[in-house]
C-alpha cells in the first residue's frame, strides 16, 4: 500500500466517528403555541405537568404522560407541505397525529378555557424560534359536541383569521382577527405554516362564548385557562426533550441563527416521524437549532419581525463548516502520514 492510500485510510478512519457526532448531534427544535386564547398544551403545562390541578389536564396526562406538556411547543408535522387537512387524520386535530400528545386529543367538555366574544380580538402565539410563515385560525362551528372527537368537518371550512409573517412583540407574534360569533363552548384551531419549509405548527384553544356549558366532575364549571409565566417556561426548559439554547436574531437574517449541537444527542437513531438523526423535524433544510424562550418576553435588537429570521440560510454554513474542518483533518493527516514515509524510504 502507498503512503498516499494508507493516509487516505487513516484519515477516513479516524474521521468517521467526527462526521458522525456532526451529523448526529443537531438536536430537534422547538417553536411555540397559542398564548392566547391559551392551547390546551400551554394551559396544562401552566398547571405543571407532575400535578395538574384540572380533571382535563390530568387525564391528558394519564394518557400520554408527562413530556409532551414540557415539550409544549413542538406541536407540529415537519412535512405537511400545506396539505394539514390531508396528512392529519381526524380525532388527532390537537396531536397534529403525533402520538407523543395524543393525551391533547382526548374529547372532554372541561378542558381549561378561555373566556371569549365576537369581534376584534388581538391573538398572540409564544414564539421560541422564528419562521417566515402565515397563521391560519379556524372556529368550529355552531353545534360542536367538544365530547366527542374533532374532526375537520367540525370546523368552519375557511379560517376566520389569516396572517403572513406577523411581528414580534415581548416574544410573541401578535396579530388581529375578527371573531364569529357563537355561544357555548368551542374551540379555536391553529395552523402556522412555514413558507421556508414543509413544516408546520398546530394548536387547540378551548374557548367560551357567554356561559359555559363544559362541566368539571359533572358539577363546577371547567376552570378558566391560564398561560405560563416566563419563570415557569424557563424552569421546564431542562425538562424538554427540544433544544432550548440561544437563538440569535441578529439583523433580521438567517445569518444571525445561532446553531447549538447537544453533544449528549450523538449516536441516538433517528426519530420517528419522518426525520433524520441530523434534523429531527423531518426537513433537511431546517438547522437552526431550538431557542430558549427570550428572557423576559424581550424583543430582539431592533424590533425586526420573528418572520424575517427564517432558518432556510442556516443549513449551508453549518454545512461549510463540517466540511471544512473534515477537510482539514485529512490534510495534516495525509501530510504527517506521506512525511512519515519519506523519512522511512530515506
Amino acid at each position: 500500500m502507498t503512503a498516499r492510500r494508507k493516509a487516505t485510510g487513516i484519515a477516513l478512519a479516524g474521521l468517521a466517528p467526527l462526521a458522525l457526532t456532526l451529523l448526529t448531534a443537531s438536536p430537534a427544535v422547538a417553536h411555540g403555541s397559542m398564548s392566547d386564547p391559551v392551547s390546551r398544551v400551554l394551559a396544562c403545562y401552566a398547571e405543571g405537568p407532575e400535578s395538574p390541578k384540572s380533571a382535563a389536564c390530568k387525564a391528558a396526562v394519564q394518557a400520554g404522560g408527562t413530556q409532551a406538556f414540557y415539550d409544549w411547543n413542538g406541536v407540529r408535522d415537519g412535512n405537511a407541505g400545506g396539505k394539514s387537512k390531508e396528512k392529519i387524520p381526524d380525532g388527532k386535530l390537537c396531536s397534529a397525529g403525533d402520538a407523543a400528545f395524543k393525551g391533547l386529543d382526548l374529547p372532554r367538555a372541561d378542558w381549561p378555557a378561555t373566556k371569549m366574544q365576537a369581534g376584534n380580538h388581538t391573538f398572540r402565539y409564544r414564539a421560541t424560534a422564528p419562521h417566515r410563515g402565515s397563521f391560519e385560525l379556524y372556529l368550529t362551528k355552531a353545534g360542536y359536541d367538544p365530547a366527542k372527537p374533532l374532526k375537520w368537518s367540525d370546523l368552519e371550512s375557511k379560517p376566520f383569521a389569516k396572517v403572513t409573517d406577523p411581528k414580534l412583540v415581548n416574544g410573541s407574534y401578535v396579530f388581529d382577527g375578527k371573531v364569529p360569533a357563537r355561544s357555548g363552548r368551542h374551540l379555536i384551531y391553529s395552523i402556522w405554516q412555514r413558507s421556508d419549509s414543509p413544516e408546520a405548527f398546530y394548536t387547540c384553544s378551548d374557548v367560551v362564548f357567554g356561559k359555559d356549558s363544559g362541566k368539571a366532575g359533572g358539577t363546577s364549571t371547567a376552570p378558566a385557562a391560564s398561560a405560563p409565566t416566563e419563570g415557569q417556561i424557563a424552569a421546564g426548559a431542562d425538562k424538554s426533550s427540544m433544544d432550548m439554547s440561544a437563538h440569535g436574531h441578529q439583523g433580521g437574517t438567517a445569518a444571525g441563527h445561532g446553531v447549538a449541537l447537544r453533544s449528549a444527542e450523538a449516536g441516538k437513531p433517528a426519530p420517528a416521524g419522518g426525520g433524520t438523526a441530523a434534523h429531527p423535524d423531518g426537513n433537511a433544510a431546517h438547522a437552526d437549532g431550538a431557542t430558549k424562550p427570550l428572557a423576559g418576553g424581550a424583543a430582539p435588537a431592533g424590533g425586526q419581525r420573528l418572520a424575517e429570521t427564517g432558518g432556510d440560510g442556516s443549513t449551508a454554513p453549518l454545512a461549510i463548516g463540517g466540511a471544512a474542518v473534515l477537510a482539514l483533518g485529512a490534510g495534516v493527516l495525509f501530510t504527517t502520514t506521506r512525511r512519515r514515509a519519506a523519512r522511512l524510504r530515506g
